[in-house]
């Protein structure tokens, strides 16, 4: 069953090494998970899994293989279920009033002990009939059958209400790339943005060059340092800030959290709705000390990569016309400002936290999407990590 569980992780294209496989094993065979499967699963999640963009095809895969009886081979049904499993499950979905109702019918313990007899008995598949583990009878095991009081294994999802308990249910949360985005999952996409280079005082070894130097001076160690690598990668980001944003603030402040920690080289500036000729640090002294776009441009060198913030939910006016800003007569289009900085920063995207499939309902996310050559990017870890990639080109 272990075999079979790592090629069908394999199969689903999850990179996962012999070696890794060994360990889960070795953690295995010393006891680790025991007879738990919580335990088992966090314990092979923690040994398989490498990057959080896999743990969901990971849950899939475990769903299906440990998924109950249904699973092995149709002769010589071989299994070993323990009743600590069961038994744990039970306590935490069955009410006191079902606790009772299954006492008067026999109690657990006798219903746990049958079950034992008859995984210990049973040598093939069984299809009706009220004792063995089949389907479509009336035995208190098995699947699309009917019994007052039993256990349902093999069954993907509930009929008759009656199950004590389900072998097969799966209780793990998905995680995919497109929920809502925390700060931890947003550092492993950041990440993708990077330009290293060595610079500074000479602190790192470098062992190639120390092997090469030591072997020219015939086994002489002759030890050899480089300066560290470091990220040179210039960030400047630009927030939308207030009206429909104040929706969308906490997945932007944990964005800001990451991308402070991730990147030394890093400016931000706040604007409202579309860029105009002003944009500002502070937002509570956003109307008396405010930054001219125009310096930004600058100030900033073309090295820099931009990452636009915002909803882009606005009136089309906003951005195409002067004198569309619902807050000061801007003489100039916001789209004209949009463009000179598509202009001075070769390396630009725009992250979106609206849902991908409502853009086409918004004329100005649209209008947006054309004036950033369709570099508009949803704010999931997906979007993320593909605006990171367009920013490396």
């Amino acid at each position: 069953m272990f075999v079979n569980f790592f090629l069908e992780l394999r199969n689903a294209k999850l990179p996962v090494s012999i070696k890794e496989y060994l360990a889960l094993m070795e953690a295995m065979d010393k006891g680790v998970a025991d007879y738990s499967v919580d335990d088992f699963y966090y314990l092979s999640r923690a040994a398989l899994v490498k990057d959080e963009r896999n743990l969901d095809k990971f849950d899939r895969v475990f769903g299906a293989v440990f998924k109950g009886l249904e699973a092995l081979p149709a002769e010589g049904v071989a299994a070993e279920i323990p009743e600590e499993w069961l038994r744990k499950l039970a306590e935490k979905l069955l009410t006191e009033e079902e606790k009772k109702q299954i006492e008067s019918m026999g109690g657990w313990e006798k219903l746990m002990e049958t079950l034992k007899k008859r995984l210990e008995e049973q040598q093939k598949r069984h299809q009706g009939g009220s004792k063995w583990i089949g389907t479509a009878g009336t035995s208190p095991f098995g699947a699309y059958g009917f019994n007052p009081e039993g256990v349902r294994i093999g069954q993907d999802k509930g009929r008759e209400g009656r199950a004590v308990k389900v072998w097969d249910k799966r209780e793990y949360k998905n995680l995919d790339d497109t929920v809502e985005i925390g700060t931890r999952n947003i550092k492993i996409a950041l990440r993708r943005l990077r330009k290293f280079a060595r610079e500074g005082a000479e602190v790192e070894l470098d062992m190639p060059d120390t092997i090469r130097s030591t072997a020219r001076n015939a086994g002489y160690l002759d030890i050899k340092m480089v300066p560290e690598r470091r990220n040179k990668v210039k960030l400047l980001i630009l927030f939308d800030i207030g009206g429909s944003m104040d929706a969308h603030i906490r997945v932007c402040e944990e964005l800001f959290s990451a991308a402070r920690s991730e990147f030394k080289h890093l400016e931000f500036f706040y604007f409202h709705n579309c860029l105009y000729e002003k944009l500002w640090k502070d937002n509570r002294r956003r109307h008396v000390d405010t930054f001219s776009t125009q310096q930004m441009l600058h100030t900033y060198p073309p090295d820099y990569k931009v990452l636009f913030v915002g909803d882009a939910s606005m009136s089309p006016y906003e951005i195409a016309y002067p004198g569309g800003s619902v807050e000061h007569w801007n003489e100039e289009a916001g789209q004209v400002w949009i463009q000179r900085v598509s202009d001075t920063y070769r390396s630009m995207a725009w992250l979106n936290p609206v849902p991908e499939r409502h853009w086409s309902y918004t004329p100005s996310i649209q209008l947006l999407q054309q004036l950033t050559s369709n570099r508009m990017f949803p704010l999931t870890l997906g979007g993320l990590d593909s605006a990171m990639k367009e920013l490396n080109k």
